[in-house]
């Protein structure tokens, strides 16, 4: 015959313990996402300045366009084009 206990709370351990087990899963996923994302998140100035560059080199931008967006993303200072 099959081993019948009275109730007990061993029941409410196991179910808390699941809950504690998924949501550290849940916690280390997040973690590892959002660092992973920080690292391929770009310096914001140099980057805006890249873009910068590549669209003038693509001749996108005229220099009187490309010297003031240089301006206003450095402050006034850094070379403008040779």
């Amino acid at each position: 015959m099959w081993y019948v206990h009275d109730g007990g709370w061993g029941w409410l351990w196991m179910a808390g313990g699941m809950l504690a087990f998924w949501a550290l899963v849940g916690t280390v996923i997040v973690v590892l996402v959002r660092a992973l994302a920080a690292d391929h998140r770009d310096a914001g100035p140099s980057r805006a300045l890249a873009i910068l560059d590549e669209r003038y080199a693509r001749g996108e931008i005229d220099d009187e366009e490309y010297r003031h967006r240089r301006a206003q993303l450095t402050g006034g200072a850094g070379p403008g084009p040779a």
